[in-house]
């Protein structure tokens, strides 16, 4: 596997299957903007198979605060520690910072409590006729 924090060279071609269970799932092309914008990114690419298998984003001010809005591993490449290694290289990227936040589901607190994250309150709003990132609608 191949780790790094740049998307020079991957096509959206590269970034099918992601978005699992999304009514209104990015597209592709949606997908490689998505992750070429974001202030850092880390990719898990399988180069034998050509295609990217997990990534996380990161948005930051750079000076005090960063979050995580996404972490994703392709189904199949799932319980392999992908995930596991791209949490660890992104708080690496961003351990200069004060805070680093993440707003997740129950069911996955436990996996961000194990990179000393703790549970905390938090509040949402979301488009979900904007959640395609299609900018057509």
């Amino acid at each position: 596997m191949e780790y790094r924090t740049d998307a020079e060279g991957i096509t959206a071609g590269m970034l099918e299957g992601f978005f699992v269970g999304w009514p209104d799932p990015p597209s592709e092309k949606t997908h490689l903007r998505m992750l070429r914008d974001s202030s850092r990114r880390v990719l898990a690419v399988d180069r034998k198979a050509g295609r990217v298998v997990g990534f996380i984003t990161a948005v930051s001010d750079g000076v005090l605060s960063a979050y995580i809005p996404f972490l994703e591993v392709l189904p199949e490449y799932q319980g392999a520690g992908i995930g596991r290694e791209l949490v660890r290289r992104m708080t690496g990227e961003l351990n200069h910072l004060y805070m680093i936040d993440v707003c997740c589901d129950d069911d996955v607190v436990p996996f961000y409590e194990r990179f000393g994250m703790h549970r905390t309150n938090g509040m949402i709003l979301r488009n979900y006729s904007r959640q395609s990132g299609s900018e057509e609608k």
